[in-house]
């Protein structure tokens, strides 16, 4: 759990890093997700940060609600709520999943779209490499299915000799060479 927890709170201060380096006329710009731009996809996950949160306290759903302004207070609150031992146990009643399965999800969330923020806005996010490798890892496991229920795109083709974070974008329809 710890190092889990170390790999969450490091991707938490890569995309908050990221979040605070956008300025107000790159809101518009397009993302690598092409539903998103940029407003769009930090006020996406800025709920996804709230919803990540909820799932590791076991708490109702929280409703939607896309504020791009709460997004570091959320982010650092769904890092305290996986911090406990417990986020980890059992299955969630909302996705039916096991809870070390929901951490990845909200782990990739954090990881792939602070990624997508840092492209779209010229700026850099590096992955440490145990992340890029779970990430990798759990891309393979989670990418057909994702695909079949419309979440990713077609995976765009990788070298096997890539880096291990290149490969997990591409899994999940990313190109890493992306540029807006």
């Amino acid at each position: 759990m710890t190092r889990m927890n170390e790999m969450l709170s490091r991707a938490a201060d890569r995309t908050v890093n990221v979040v605070r380096g956008i300025r107000e006329d790159q809101y518009g710009l397009p993302t690598p997700c092409s539903e998103y731009d940029v407003r769009t996809l930090l006020g996406h996950l800025s709920w996804v940060a709230l919803l990540f949160e909820a799932l590791a306290r076991k708490e109702p759903m929280p409703p939607e609600d896309n504020e791009p302004e709460a997004l570091e207070t959320r982010v650092r609150g769904m890092v305290e709520g996986w911090s406990r031992q417990e986020a980890f146990e059992g299955e969630s009643p909302m996705m039916k999943l096991p809870m070390t399965v929901v951490f990845q999800m909200g782990l990739g969330d954090l990881v792939f779209h602070g990624w997508d923020l840092a492209r779209a806005t010229g700026q850099d996010y590096e992955v440490d490499p145990e992340t890029a490798e779970a990430m990798r890892i759990y891309a393979e496991q989670m990418a057909p299915m994702a695909r079949q229920n419309g979440v990713v795109g077609d995976e765009v083709p990788v070298p096997q000799d890539a880096p291990s974070f290149d490969r997990a974008l591409g899994l999940l329809g990313r190109d890493p060479a992306w540029k807006p």
